[in-house]
């Protein structure tokens, strides 16, 4: 069913259940895999920039490590995800990285806000489905570091041929 699928990840909890949950079903639908990583708009850091030089490039910096981490991860469970680092609006940015690939399905994970943070946050494309055009999978279930390796090896590994039954004599 699912041919494309992106994980957006930016390194969080919620992104980690996104990557976990979106890679099982990723793998069960022997999907290519696209890791997407977005910055954040970055023009509050502009003006920190202005303040103390190389705060864009750090920020950037830090993306950049958490976009390989989750790639790394992802090969290490035999996925061979190709990985993006965007900057943007996170919901605009994730719907034209999933138009460019095709994708079929986006795996996002879920931060609750607090009233002033929506508050904040307005209208300003905060919406994901929005902006994409496939499906969208809104991951919340916590997969265990064992839970997740042992999946992924057992799936790995090809199955035991049965033992000869006892023959009696």
């Amino acid at each position: 069913m699912y041919k494309k699928v992106v994980l957006a990840y930016d390194g969080s909890l919620e992104g980690a259940i996104a990557l976990r949950e979106g890679a099982i079903l990723a793998k069960e639908a022997r999907a290519d895999v696209f890791l997407l990583s977005v910055v954040p708009h970055l023009g509050g850091l502009q003006v920190a920039e202005g303040l103390h030089g190389g705060a864009v490039a750090l920020e950037l910096d830090r993306f950049r490590e958490v976009l390989e981490r989750g790639a790394r991860r992802l090969r290490q469970i035999g996925m061979n995800p190709v990985a993006k680092l965007a900057v943007g609006d996170p919901a605009r940015v994730i719907g034209e990285f999933a138009k460019e690939v095709g994708a079929d399905l986006v795996v996002v994970g879920h931060r609750k806000r607090n009233m002033l943070e929506r508050w904040w946050s307005g209208s300003s494309g905060a919406y994901i489905s929005d902006h994409i055009e496939c499906s969208l999978l809104i991951a919340r279930n916590v997969v265990s570091d064992a839970a997740f390796e042992e999946l992924f090896v057992a799936q790995a590994e090809p199955a035991a041929a049965p033992s000869p039954e006892p023959t009696q004599a």
